[in-house]
This record gives structure tokens, sequence and C-alpha cells, in this order.
């Protein structure tokens, strides 16, 4: 008989942690979370998002006491969508066997929950935080995951649907071979930037990360906040961002564009950490630390993962997004000094047709992967509307 159990000490935590090699850890293409990443997100110190909501985990067992699945609720008064007329929940770092009653069993206790804090829907699988980690069910492109990315065998994707999910949206991730010829439009729009005096595209220097945490910022909140319940960004933020980053950061593909010196546009790219931490079984303790080290000093990597590409509004559609990605081939991806062979962009909704336009258009680009964000209407008699577009 499955048994419910709430995790409330130390022992559950790490056991929810090991769930998920106990459901997919004979997945070949499956690459263990740092679990200090997991603990992160419940953590009331590190995660900002207990100042507005709270969220609770379970574990399912089986009649032996393993564990078969697990399931994190959560609510955060924050979290709004376009068009979101009822408070809406989420449900997150869902982990399941092959069985319906057992992803029923979970389905229905965060469901619960919800509804006894005053929910009347719940998305998921997201995250108790950000957008750029642990969003979204992988229905498409099941290829190892990118650094914080959710990962799932595709019966999942049953497991959500036959409960009574619907897709809200669905994200969007692209592929491209770095080192072939950009696209002809894309090389015509670069060269027309690229003659003007005023428009200058260069690379970051750790050196003078402040200062591109200021630019970031500048662009940041122009482009994104306020879109999709993302909020404004401080520079304080950016600025811890940025040195969490340096340790990683390769400099020569991080691009920013400025016209009369104000930045205008940002293309963030670094190299995919998962192609490092896969190594490390989901460990970051010292022993950890040092093999991460001599792992990233002896096996280069050669996948690059994009993490923020935007144009400030009053230069969308006019070519600034060609002239950067144009700039960032030739000047690097195009020479022998790039050791990429693989790119992978991080997901547009596709409630984003202009941006989903831009990414289609670079080039030979692919969608290499595709997940869903679901939601689930508590009252069924309800009309379902997708998130409407932007």
């Amino acid at each position: 008989m499955m048994q419910m159990i709430l995790v409330n000490s130390s022992a559950l935590e790490q056991k929810f942690i090991d769930t998920a090699r106990h459901v997919q850890g004979s997945n070949p293409h499956w690459i263990s979370p740092l679990h200090k990443d997991i603990r992160d997100v419940f953590d009331p110190v590190k995660n900002k998002c207990f100042r507005f909501g709270m969220v609770v985990r379970w574990i399912l067992v089986d009649d032996n006491q393993q564990p078969i699945g697990r399931i994190a609720a959560f609510t955060n008064s924050k979290y709004r969508n376009k068009g979101d007329q009822v408070p809406v929940g989420g449900i997150g770092f869902f982990e399941c066997i092959d069985n319906q009653e057992a992803a029923n069993c979970l389905f229905d206790t965060a469901k619960a929950w919800l509804l006894e804090q005053g929910m009347e829907a719940m998305d998921g699988p997201i995250n108790f935080g950000e957008r750029d980690r642990w969003w979204g069910l992988v229905v498409e492109g099941f290829d190892p995951p990118m650094y914080c990315m959710n990962y799932n065998p595709p019966y999942y994707q049953r497991l959500f649907e036959q409960y009574g999910f619907q897709s809200f949206y669905q994200q969007i991730c692209f592929g491209i071979d770095p080192n072939r010829p950009i696209a002809a439009k894309v090389e015509e729009r670069h060269k027309q930037h690229a003659e003007d005096p005023d428009m200058r595209a260069e690379t970051i220097s750790k050196a003078n990360l402040d200062k591109y945490a200021a630019d970031f910022v500048t662009v940041y909140n122009k482009a994104w906040a306020g879109h999709g319940g993302m909020k404004e960004l401080t520079l304080d933020m950016a600025r811890v961002i940025f040195r969490k980053m340096k340790p990683v950061m390769d400099e020569r593909i991080i691009w920013y564009v400025y016209y009369k010196n104000e930045p205008i546009a940002v293309f963030i790219n670094l190299p995919d950490l998962n192609q490092w931490f896969k190594h490390l079984k989901g460990g970051f303790s010292l022993y950890h630390k040092l093999k991460f080290l001599w792992v990233k000093a002896t096996r280069p990597n050669k996948k690059a993962a994009g993490i923020v590409f935007g144009v400030v509004p009053e230069w969308q559609g006019k070519g600034v997004d060609a002239f950067m990605i144009g700039e960032a081939y030739h000047r690097f991806f195009k020479t022998a000094k790039s050791p990429y062979e693989k790119y992978e962009m991080q997901w547009i909704g596709d409630f984003n047709p202009r941006m989903l336009n831009v990414a289609e258009n670079l080039g030979e680009t692919k969608r290499s992967r595709i997940l869903t964000t679901y939601r689930y209407q508590f009252d069924r008699s309800l009309p379902f509307e997708r998130h409407p577009q932007l």
C-alpha cells in the first residue's frame, strides 16, 4: 500500500532528493542536479520567495518504504501570468514511477493542500522561484538537460495529462551548430549596423563586472520586468548574480551592444555547467569542489548554453539582434579560438512570437527540445484558456 510522507526533517529532505535517483537513475541521459541547488529552493534563508508564500513537500513510498515518487506544492503571491484572474499555486520537483495511481496520489495531495491555501488552480511543474530554473515538463527532445533544467522520461507527459492537466504554454529551446555560417539575412542586417559608428558590440570583462552588471540591469528592466510576473532587477541583485557566474564565465561568449554608449542589448552565454557537474553525481562537498576544478581543467567543455538574449523595446525589430549575433559569430565562433561544437538556447515561451521569430531566423537553428508548463483548474466546469500572447 502506498503512503504519503510529509518532509519535515533533514533525513526526509535527503530522501526527497534521493527519490530522483530511485526513479530516474537508470536513464543514461539523466544528470543528477547538485543537491545544494535543490536544497536552496526550500531554504527560507536562501530563497526570497518565502517572503511571499510557503512550500511543502511529500515523498510517496511503497509497501517496503522505498520512494516511488515526490512532489512539492507552493503558493507565491507574486506569481502572476498575463490574464490570470484567480490565485494560482504551483507544483514542482515531481518524480514518479510509471504508475498513474501513484501520480494521482501525488497530484491529489498537492491539490488538497493548495485548496486549503485558497488557490483555484495549479501550474506545474514549475519552480518556487525564478523561471530560469526547474521550469516545465520535457515533452520533446530528451537529450541530457542543461544546468538547472528539469528532465523527465517521456511517460511523465501521460501522467500529467491523464490526471487532467492542460498545456498552459510551451517552452521552446533552440539548438544550433555554432560553427555553421549565419543566415544571409542576418549577415545583411549585421552589415548595416556594423557601418554605423554609433553602434558597437563588445564582450564582457571580468575585471569590470560591476559596470556590466549595471548595464545588464538597464536592458533587463526595459525588456523583461513586468512581463509574466518577472520582477524588476536591482543593481545589488545583478552584482550578486554576476559574481556567482564569474568562476565559470567565458568572457568571449558574453556580448553587449551599445548605441552612443547606452546599453541596448545583451547576449549572455555560459559553458553548459552540466557537462562538468555530471561527473559530481549531485555532490558539492569540498571533495566534489576539488573534483570539479580538476574536471574543468582537464575536460574541455564543448557545449555553450544561451542564458539571456534581449533587446530593449525601442530597438526591437530593427536588426540589433542580427548585429549582435553577427559580431559573436565573426569575432569568435567563426575563429579557431572557439572550442564549442554545440549551442543551445534557454527556453522561449510560445506566447512570445517575436522572440521565437528572432531565434528561428538566426541561421541553421532547430527546436532542440520543448517543455510544457501545465495548468490544472480546480473548477473543472470553467473554460480553459492558454497563456495569452505578449
